[in-house]
């Protein structure tokens, strides 16, 4: 059974930082594309980023430079380092593991390309 669990959320103030964490598990974690995205009240979900097994990254324009996905395969666990937060990006972010078309690099703006999904973790950033 493949579980994603999200962690690291929580409230922080604009110019603050936090660091999201997913702990795959049921699958083969290494060998698959994942990523994050997010969802703010009342709007659809958007992509974040995405990072392919073999570490090449895709962000989408309002995170770059701002934001990092990077992950740990001995841990099996993908992170998102988020820095000079905005209270626009104040949202539910969700990680998802596994692509079923497309590539890593689009497939973050898709997120029905993504096949499982984590709960999610709240972010809210207070301007």
């Amino acid at each position: 059974q493949v579980q994603l669990a999200e962690s690291g959320g929580g409230s922080v103030q604009a110019g603050g930082s936090l660091r999201l964490s997913c702990v795959a598990s049921g699958y083969a974690y290494t060998h698959n594309c994942m990523g994050w995205f997010r969802q703010a009240q009342g709007k659809e979900r958007e992509g974040v980023a995405s990072i392919d097994s073999d570490g090449s990254t895709s962000y989408a324009d309002s995170v770059k430079g701002r934001f990092t996905i990077s992950r740990d395969n001995a841990k099996n666990t993908l992170y998102l380092q988020m820095s000079n937060l905005r209270s626009e990006d104040t949202a539910m972010y969700y990680c998802a593991a596994v692509i079923v078309r497309g590539t890593c690099a689009s497939a973050f703006m898709n997120p029905g390309d993504f096949l499982y999904w984590g709960q999610g973790t709240q972010v809210t950033v207070s301007s």
